[in-house]
Protein backbone atom coordinates (compact mmCIF):
# COMPACT_ATOMS: atom_id res chain seq x y z
CA UNK A 1 0.00 0.00 0.00
CA UNK A 2 1.11 3.47 -1.05
CA UNK A 3 1.47 5.65 2.50
CA UNK A 4 2.51 8.72 3.99
CA UNK A 5 3.58 10.32 0.75
CA UNK A 6 2.50 13.37 -0.62
CA UNK A 7 0.81 14.32 -4.33
CA UNK A 8 2.35 17.03 -6.12
CA UNK A 9 -1.30 19.20 -5.52
CA UNK A 10 -2.61 20.57 -2.84
CA UNK A 11 -5.50 18.14 -2.98
CA UNK A 12 -8.48 18.32 -0.26
CA UNK A 13 -6.37 20.65 1.93
CA UNK A 14 -8.75 22.13 4.30
CA UNK A 15 -10.90 25.10 2.76
CA UNK A 16 -12.90 27.95 4.53
CA UNK A 17 -17.14 27.41 5.45
CA UNK A 18 -17.77 28.87 1.62
CA UNK A 19 -15.99 25.79 -0.42
CA UNK A 20 -18.29 23.48 -1.43
CA UNK A 21 -17.86 19.77 0.17
CA UNK A 22 -17.99 16.41 -1.04
CA UNK A 23 -18.71 13.51 1.33
CA UNK A 24 -16.96 10.40 2.55
CA UNK A 25 -19.48 7.66 4.13
CA UNK A 26 -18.51 4.42 5.11
CA UNK A 27 -21.65 2.25 5.60
CA UNK A 28 -20.33 -0.61 7.31
CA UNK A 29 -17.36 -1.74 9.26
CA UNK A 30 -16.68 -5.29 10.53
CA UNK A 31 -18.25 -6.21 13.66
CA UNK A 32 -14.99 -6.83 15.56
CA UNK A 33 -14.62 -2.61 15.18
CA UNK A 34 -14.27 -2.01 18.59
CA UNK A 35 -17.15 0.37 18.97
CA UNK A 36 -14.64 3.32 21.07
CA UNK A 37 -12.31 3.78 17.83
CA UNK A 38 -12.28 6.53 15.94
CA UNK A 39 -11.93 6.24 12.32
CA UNK A 40 -9.76 8.44 10.29
CA UNK A 41 -8.87 8.70 6.18
CA UNK A 42 -5.53 8.61 5.50
CA UNK A 43 -4.54 9.95 2.01
CA UNK A 44 -2.56 12.23 -0.76
CA UNK A 45 -4.55 15.01 0.56
CA UNK A 46 -3.13 15.03 4.76
CA UNK A 47 0.26 13.32 3.73
CA UNK A 48 -1.23 9.53 4.56
CA UNK A 49 -1.22 10.50 7.85
CA UNK A 50 -2.97 7.72 9.70
CA UNK A 51 -4.05 9.76 12.81
CA UNK A 52 -4.70 13.37 11.67
CA UNK A 53 -7.75 14.42 14.03
CA UNK A 54 -8.58 17.02 11.39
CA UNK A 55 -9.39 13.93 9.03
CA UNK A 56 -11.12 11.96 11.79
CA UNK A 57 -15.06 10.63 10.58
CA UNK A 58 -17.61 11.05 12.69
CA UNK A 59 -20.20 8.24 13.56
CA UNK A 60 -23.72 8.92 13.01
CA UNK A 61 -26.50 7.78 15.17
CA UNK A 62 -27.31 5.20 12.00
CA UNK A 63 -23.84 3.57 12.11
CA UNK A 64 -22.44 5.54 9.67
CA UNK A 65 -19.15 6.89 10.01
CA UNK A 66 -19.05 10.73 7.82
CA UNK A 67 -16.45 13.30 7.32
CA UNK A 68 -17.18 16.40 4.58
CA UNK A 69 -13.81 17.64 2.64
CA UNK A 70 -13.54 20.08 -0.06
CA UNK A 71 -14.17 19.29 -3.53
CA UNK A 72 -11.24 18.68 -5.53
CA UNK A 73 -10.38 18.78 -9.31
CA UNK A 74 -8.25 15.76 -9.39
CA UNK A 75 -8.33 12.61 -8.23
CA UNK A 76 -7.69 12.11 -4.75
CA UNK A 77 -6.24 8.54 -3.43
CA UNK A 78 -6.75 7.23 0.54
CA UNK A 79 -7.49 4.12 2.94
CA UNK A 80 -9.17 4.36 6.03
CA UNK A 81 -7.60 3.35 9.32
CA UNK A 82 -8.47 3.36 13.13
CA UNK A 83 -5.49 5.23 14.07
CA UNK A 84 -2.03 3.85 12.27
CA UNK A 85 -0.99 1.38 9.62
CA UNK A 86 -0.98 -1.34 11.75
CA UNK A 87 -5.22 -1.06 11.98
CA UNK A 88 -5.59 0.13 8.03
CA UNK A 89 -8.26 -1.72 6.11
CA UNK A 90 -8.25 -4.60 4.33
CA UNK A 91 -9.56 -6.74 2.38
CA UNK A 92 -12.35 -10.08 3.29
CA UNK A 93 -9.59 -12.58 2.19
CA UNK A 94 -7.04 -10.59 4.63
CA UNK A 95 -5.19 -9.30 1.71
CA UNK A 96 -3.78 -5.18 1.31
CA UNK A 97 -5.98 -3.45 -0.99
CA UNK A 98 -5.20 -0.59 -3.81
CA UNK A 99 -5.58 2.68 -2.71
CA UNK A 100 -9.82 4.03 -3.16
CA UNK A 101 -9.23 7.11 -5.74
CA UNK A 102 -11.97 9.25 -6.34
CA UNK A 103 -12.54 12.67 -8.18
CA UNK A 104 -14.82 14.71 -5.30
CA UNK A 105 -15.35 17.04 -8.21
CA UNK A 106 -17.79 14.91 -9.83
CA UNK A 107 -19.34 12.99 -7.03
CA UNK A 108 -20.67 15.06 -3.70
CA UNK A 109 -21.43 11.54 -1.74
CA UNK A 110 -19.11 8.44 -2.08
CA UNK A 111 -19.65 5.46 -0.01
CA UNK A 112 -17.61 2.71 1.34
CA UNK A 113 -17.74 -0.31 3.34
CA UNK A 114 -14.77 -1.44 5.09
CA UNK A 115 -14.16 -5.51 4.77
CA UNK A 116 -11.54 -6.14 7.88
CA UNK A 117 -8.56 -4.76 9.71
CA UNK A 118 -5.18 -5.11 9.20
CA UNK A 119 -4.79 -6.01 12.92
CA UNK A 120 -7.38 -8.09 13.50
CA UNK A 121 -6.63 -10.65 10.54
CA UNK A 122 -4.69 -13.70 10.76
CA UNK A 123 -1.76 -12.46 8.55
CA UNK A 124 -1.28 -9.64 11.54
CA UNK A 125 0.87 -12.05 13.45
CA UNK A 126 3.08 -13.69 10.56
CA UNK A 127 5.21 -10.72 9.81
CA UNK A 128 5.94 -9.99 6.22
CA UNK A 129 9.68 -11.53 4.90
CA UNK A 130 13.04 -9.73 4.82
CA UNK A 131 13.97 -9.00 1.40
CA UNK A 132 17.21 -7.52 1.96
CA UNK A 133 20.51 -8.79 0.56
CA UNK A 134 23.29 -9.90 2.60
CA UNK A 135 25.27 -6.52 1.57
CA UNK A 136 23.00 -4.28 2.97
CA UNK A 137 23.46 -3.56 6.58
CA UNK A 138 22.66 -1.47 9.94
CA UNK A 139 24.95 1.07 10.03
CA UNK A 140 22.83 2.17 13.50
CA UNK A 141 19.72 1.74 15.53
CA UNK A 142 19.66 4.90 16.82
CA UNK A 143 22.05 7.82 14.73
CA UNK A 144 21.98 10.67 16.82
CA UNK A 145 20.57 13.81 14.85
CA UNK A 146 21.86 16.59 16.98
CA UNK A 147 20.00 19.11 14.29
CA UNK A 148 16.94 17.67 15.49
CA UNK A 149 17.25 16.46 18.77
CA UNK A 150 16.24 12.76 17.45
CA UNK A 151 17.69 9.71 16.31
CA UNK A 152 17.17 7.25 13.08
CA UNK A 153 18.48 4.24 11.95
CA UNK A 154 20.41 4.20 9.11
CA UNK A 155 21.20 1.23 6.69
CA UNK A 156 24.50 1.06 3.88
CA UNK A 157 24.41 -1.54 1.50
CA UNK A 158 28.00 -2.04 0.17
CA UNK A 159 28.50 -3.08 -3.78
CA UNK A 160 29.70 -6.92 -4.07
CA UNK A 161 33.07 -6.34 -4.45
CA UNK A 162 33.66 -3.89 -1.40
CA UNK A 163 35.66 -6.23 0.64
CA UNK A 164 37.87 -7.83 -2.21
CA UNK A 165 39.06 -4.36 -3.81
CA UNK A 166 40.30 -2.96 -0.52
CA UNK A 167 41.90 -0.09 -2.38
CA UNK A 168 38.68 1.39 -4.48
CA UNK A 169 36.65 4.05 -3.66
CA UNK A 170 32.73 4.41 -4.24
CA UNK A 171 30.50 6.67 -4.88
CA UNK A 172 27.73 7.03 -2.68
CA UNK A 173 23.83 7.59 -2.87
CA UNK A 174 21.83 9.11 0.10
CA UNK A 175 18.33 7.91 0.13
CA UNK A 176 15.21 9.04 2.28
CA UNK A 177 12.21 6.71 3.47
CA UNK A 178 14.90 4.20 3.97
CA UNK A 179 12.18 1.77 5.71
CA UNK A 180 11.10 1.33 1.55
CA UNK A 181 14.86 1.10 0.22
CA UNK A 182 15.89 -2.52 0.47
CA UNK A 183 13.02 -4.51 2.67
CA UNK A 184 9.72 -5.78 1.93
CA UNK A 185 9.09 -6.53 5.65
CA UNK A 186 10.19 -2.79 6.85
CA UNK A 187 8.19 -1.51 3.93
CA UNK A 188 5.05 0.22 4.48
CA UNK A 189 4.28 1.00 0.73
CA UNK A 190 6.18 -1.68 -0.96
CA UNK A 191 9.95 -1.40 -1.22
CA UNK A 192 11.92 0.27 -4.33
CA UNK A 193 14.25 -2.63 -4.07
CA UNK A 194 17.74 -0.56 -4.86
CA UNK A 195 19.91 -3.31 -3.46
CA UNK A 196 18.79 -6.41 -5.95
CA UNK A 197 18.37 -3.39 -8.74
CA UNK A 198 22.39 -2.71 -8.17
CA UNK A 199 23.29 -6.37 -8.10
CA UNK A 200 22.33 -6.62 -11.77
CA UNK A 201 22.97 -4.70 -12.95
CA UNK A 202 26.72 -5.03 -12.00
CA UNK A 203 26.20 -8.78 -13.07
CA UNK A 204 24.25 -7.42 -16.59
CA UNK A 205 27.26 -4.85 -17.17
CA UNK A 206 25.56 -1.87 -17.25
CA UNK A 207 27.05 -0.79 -13.82
CA UNK A 208 31.06 -0.65 -14.19
CA UNK A 209 30.99 1.70 -11.02
CA UNK A 210 29.40 0.52 -8.51
CA UNK A 211 27.79 2.54 -4.81
CA UNK A 212 27.29 2.50 -1.63
CA UNK A 213 24.02 3.28 -0.75
CA UNK A 214 22.82 4.98 2.82
CA UNK A 215 19.10 4.98 3.29
CA UNK A 216 18.08 6.88 6.15
CA UNK A 217 14.59 6.07 8.01
CA UNK A 218 12.00 8.57 7.79
CA UNK A 219 10.54 9.72 11.07
CA UNK A 220 7.57 9.16 10.95
CA UNK A 221 4.91 11.57 12.20
CA UNK A 222 7.80 13.73 12.02
CA UNK A 223 8.28 12.73 7.98
CA UNK A 224 6.38 16.05 6.82
CA UNK A 225 8.02 18.27 9.16
CA UNK A 226 11.76 17.35 8.30
CA UNK A 227 11.26 17.13 4.27
CA UNK A 228 9.34 20.24 3.80
CA UNK A 229 11.88 23.11 4.45
CA UNK A 230 9.88 25.90 5.56
CA UNK A 231 6.43 25.76 7.13
CA UNK A 232 3.55 25.11 4.78
CA UNK A 233 0.42 27.70 4.24
CA UNK A 234 -0.78 24.52 1.96
CA UNK A 235 -0.73 22.17 5.47
CA UNK A 236 -2.15 25.08 7.97
CA UNK A 237 -4.12 23.58 10.80
CA UNK A 238 -2.51 20.25 10.39
CA UNK A 239 -0.18 19.02 13.01
CA UNK A 240 3.17 18.68 10.87
CA UNK A 241 3.04 21.69 8.80
CA UNK A 242 7.17 21.32 7.42
CA UNK A 243 9.59 23.96 8.52
CA UNK A 244 12.54 21.12 9.92
CA UNK A 245 13.72 20.41 6.01
CA UNK A 246 17.08 22.93 6.78
CA UNK A 247 18.00 21.38 10.02
CA UNK A 248 17.43 17.83 8.18
CA UNK A 249 19.40 18.41 5.41
CA UNK A 250 22.40 20.20 7.63
CA UNK A 251 22.28 16.47 9.66
CA UNK A 252 22.78 14.89 5.88
CA UNK A 253 25.50 17.28 5.22
CA UNK A 254 27.53 17.88 8.57
CA UNK A 255 26.89 14.51 10.80
CA UNK A 256 26.10 11.48 8.66
CA UNK A 257 27.99 12.11 4.89
CA UNK A 258 31.19 12.75 7.19
CA UNK A 259 30.98 9.71 9.29
CA UNK A 260 29.92 7.52 6.58
CA UNK A 261 33.39 9.52 4.69
CA UNK A 262 35.62 8.63 7.25
CA UNK A 263 34.38 4.94 8.06
CA UNK A 264 33.66 3.95 4.46
CA UNK A 265 35.72 4.20 1.14
CA UNK A 266 34.05 7.08 -0.81
CA UNK A 267 34.52 9.40 -3.64
CA UNK A 268 33.35 12.35 -1.24
CA UNK A 269 33.40 15.14 -3.55
CA UNK A 270 30.16 16.44 -4.71
CA UNK A 271 30.21 15.06 -8.29
CA UNK A 272 30.24 11.31 -6.63
CA UNK A 273 27.77 12.27 -4.12
CA UNK A 274 23.80 11.75 -4.60
CA UNK A 275 20.57 12.53 -2.84
CA UNK A 276 17.29 10.49 -4.05
CA UNK A 277 13.54 10.61 -2.94
CA UNK A 278 10.03 10.48 -4.13
CA UNK A 279 7.41 12.94 -3.27
CA UNK A 280 8.60 15.37 -0.46
CA UNK A 281 11.88 13.31 -0.38
CA UNK A 282 11.99 14.34 -4.15
CA UNK A 283 11.71 17.81 -2.76
CA UNK A 284 13.95 17.81 0.02
CA UNK A 285 16.02 16.38 -2.31
CA UNK A 286 16.26 19.54 -4.80
CA UNK A 287 16.16 21.58 -1.73
CA UNK A 288 19.62 19.70 -0.27
CA UNK A 289 21.90 20.10 -3.93
CA UNK A 290 20.84 24.02 -3.53
CA UNK A 291 21.86 24.79 0.38
CA UNK A 292 24.87 22.20 -0.04
CA UNK A 293 25.98 22.33 -3.52
CA UNK A 294 29.40 21.52 -3.37
CA UNK A 295 28.33 18.35 -1.35
CA UNK A 296 25.14 16.79 -3.42
CA UNK A 297 26.12 16.74 -7.00
CA UNK A 298 23.12 14.14 -8.41
CA UNK A 299 20.10 14.81 -7.50
CA UNK A 300 16.91 11.96 -8.30
CA UNK A 301 13.51 13.81 -7.65
CA UNK A 302 11.12 11.03 -8.23
CA UNK A 303 7.31 12.62 -8.54
CA UNK A 304 8.22 15.52 -6.23
CA UNK A 305 5.94 17.35 -3.99
CA UNK A 306 6.84 20.67 -4.85
CA UNK A 307 3.45 22.49 -4.65
CA UNK A 308 3.47 22.07 -0.79
CA UNK A 309 6.34 25.03 -0.92
CA UNK A 310 7.10 25.71 -4.01
CA UNK A 311 7.39 29.55 -3.98
CA UNK A 312 9.52 29.44 -0.84
CA UNK A 313 11.53 26.94 -2.90
CA UNK A 314 12.09 29.01 -6.11
CA UNK A 315 12.81 32.46 -3.98
CA UNK A 316 15.63 30.39 -2.18
CA UNK A 317 17.09 28.88 -5.20
CA UNK A 318 17.51 32.73 -6.56
CA UNK A 319 19.60 33.67 -3.59
CA UNK A 320 21.27 30.05 -3.82
CA UNK A 321 21.58 28.79 -7.04
CA UNK A 322 22.59 25.12 -8.27
CA UNK A 323 26.04 23.74 -8.56
CA UNK A 324 26.36 24.42 -13.05
CA UNK A 325 27.85 20.71 -12.81
CA UNK A 326 25.43 19.12 -10.90
CA UNK A 327 23.02 16.60 -12.45
CA UNK A 328 18.87 16.32 -11.88
CA UNK A 329 17.04 13.35 -12.63
CA UNK A 330 12.99 14.07 -12.99
CA UNK A 331 10.08 11.62 -13.09
CA UNK A 332 7.26 11.78 -12.78
CA UNK A 333 3.20 10.31 -13.99
CA UNK A 334 1.33 12.74 -15.86
CA UNK A 335 -1.22 11.94 -14.41
CA UNK A 336 -0.37 12.16 -10.62
CA UNK A 337 -2.03 15.12 -10.00
CA UNK A 338 -3.34 18.50 -11.90
CA UNK A 339 0.15 20.10 -10.61
CA UNK A 340 3.15 17.43 -10.54
CA UNK A 341 4.36 17.60 -14.27
CA UNK A 342 3.71 21.22 -15.05
CA UNK A 343 5.53 22.18 -11.44
CA UNK A 344 8.10 19.64 -12.49
CA UNK A 345 8.66 21.19 -15.94
CA UNK A 346 8.91 24.69 -14.16
CA UNK A 347 11.64 23.15 -11.78
CA UNK A 348 13.47 21.62 -15.20
CA UNK A 349 13.52 25.05 -16.87
CA UNK A 350 14.52 27.14 -13.73
CA UNK A 351 17.81 25.53 -13.38
CA UNK A 352 18.11 25.65 -16.47
CA UNK A 353 17.90 29.56 -16.89
CA UNK A 354 20.49 29.41 -13.88
CA UNK A 355 23.07 27.25 -15.67
CA UNK A 356 22.97 24.29 -15.00
CA UNK A 357 23.37 22.68 -19.02
CA UNK A 358 20.40 20.63 -20.41
CA UNK A 359 22.75 17.60 -20.61
CA UNK A 360 22.39 17.13 -17.10
CA UNK A 361 19.08 17.69 -16.43
CA UNK A 362 16.59 14.23 -17.42
CA UNK A 363 13.53 14.87 -17.50
CA UNK A 364 10.64 11.61 -17.98
CA UNK A 365 7.28 11.26 -17.84
CA UNK A 366 5.83 7.95 -18.33
CA UNK A 367 2.33 7.57 -19.10
CA UNK A 368 2.46 4.21 -16.99
CA UNK A 369 3.89 6.41 -14.00
CA UNK A 370 1.48 6.25 -10.30
CA UNK A 371 2.50 8.17 -7.23
CA UNK A 372 3.65 4.04 -5.64
CA UNK A 373 7.08 2.56 -4.73
CA UNK A 374 6.61 0.26 -7.75
CA UNK A 375 6.95 3.47 -10.16
CA UNK A 376 9.74 4.49 -8.58
CA UNK A 377 11.06 1.31 -8.41
CA UNK A 378 10.81 0.71 -12.03
CA UNK A 379 12.64 4.01 -12.87
CA UNK A 380 15.50 3.70 -10.37
CA UNK A 381 17.61 2.23 -12.44
CA UNK A 382 17.19 5.07 -15.24
CA UNK A 383 18.25 7.35 -12.85
CA UNK A 384 21.09 5.54 -11.46
CA UNK A 385 23.01 5.10 -14.98
CA UNK A 386 21.98 8.84 -15.26
CA UNK A 387 23.12 9.94 -12.15
CA UNK A 388 26.34 8.15 -11.40
CA UNK A 389 29.77 8.64 -12.84
CA UNK A 390 31.53 6.08 -14.36
CA UNK A 391 35.11 5.09 -12.58
CA UNK A 392 38.12 6.56 -13.50
CA UNK A 393 40.33 5.09 -15.84
CA UNK A 394 42.96 2.45 -13.91
CA UNK A 395 45.69 4.38 -12.54
CA UNK A 396 43.72 7.98 -11.96
CA UNK A 397 43.70 9.22 -8.80
CA UNK A 398 40.45 9.17 -7.05
CA UNK A 399 39.48 12.46 -5.47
Amino acid sequence: MNIRFLLAGAMLIAAGPATAQGLLKITRVPASTPPADTLFVAGSFNGWNPHNSRFALHKHADGTYQISLPLSSAPSEYKFTRGSWATVEIDAKNGAIANRKADLSAAREITHQVQAWDDQSGAAAAPKKHTATPQVHVLAQAFAMPQLGRTRRILVYLPADYATQPKRRYPVLYLHDGQNVFDDATSYSGEWGIDETLDQLRKSGQDGTGSIVVAIDNGNEFRSDEYIPWRSERLKGQSHQGGQGSAYVDFLAQKLKPYVDAHYRTRSDAAHTGIVGSSLGGLISVYAALKYPRVFGEVGAFSPAFWVCNDSLKAYAKQHPAARTARFYFVCGPNESDTMLPLMAQWRDELRAEGVPAVNLSFHTPATGEHKEWFWRREFPAAYRFLVRPMPAAGAKAK
